[in-house]
């Protein structure tokens, strides 16, 4: 075991706290400076660039305890990301089109189709907060990307995952008593 680093337990433990609060508060005014610098050029926002650098601080803080520089460490660490994001985002593309429906539906199939559609945006519009707008942007024809949908919204790209999650977790208990459940077969 790894003794006197930050989430392993040692008989000093606050003095590895303390430690580690000393270093994110002297990173912080670099850290938003190199993310503010580079978040233009990756075509990601500051911020979601200032999330990933933490995270791989504490990270390497849990791994090989303080970057022996920590200055160039973040700076390596910012362009590191950036050239990340870059890359992902390069190959995020929208479909050209809807998927091809082979399935002949006759009228009934289509009514209840539309049927569940016209109920599903209804629970949608009844959802707390600005879920509705966000699971009508992840909704959308226009098959939008997360950095649209985070533009368009005016959060970060880093938020929608987790405020997603919620809002879906909010969609099933709003949906649960209306959606019968299915009888077994056998």
């Amino acid at each position: 075991m790894i003794r006197g680093r930050p989430g392993n337990p040692v008989p000093g433990g606050r003095v590895v706290l303390r430690m580690t609060h000393n270093l994110v508060a002297a990173l912080h005014p670099l850290l938003t400076a190199e993310a503010s610098a580079e978040a233009h050029a990756s075509g990601t926002e500051a911020g979601d660039l200032e999330q990933a650098v933490w995270l791989r601080l504490l990270e390497h803080l849990e791994e090989d305890g303080p970057p022996s520089d920590p200055h160039d460490w973040l700076r390596s660490a910012v362009r590191s990301e950036a050239r990340r994001s870059r890359r992902t985002s390069s190959v995020e593309r929208p479909y050209a089109g809807e998927p091809v429906d082979d399935l002949d539906r006759d009228p009934e199939q289509l009514a209840l189709a539309a049927a569940r559609r016209r109920a599903l945006r209804d629970a949608v519009r009844r959802l707390p907060g600005r879920c509705p707008r966000l699971l009508e942007a992840l909704l959308s024809p226009k098959d939008l990307t997360y950095r649209e949908i985070a533009g368009e919204l005016g959060i970060s790209q880093g938020s929608l995952g987790p405020e997603r999650s919620r809002c879906l977790g909010c969609l099933r208990r709003l949906l649960a008593p209306e959606v019968a459940t299915r009888e077994p077969r056998g």
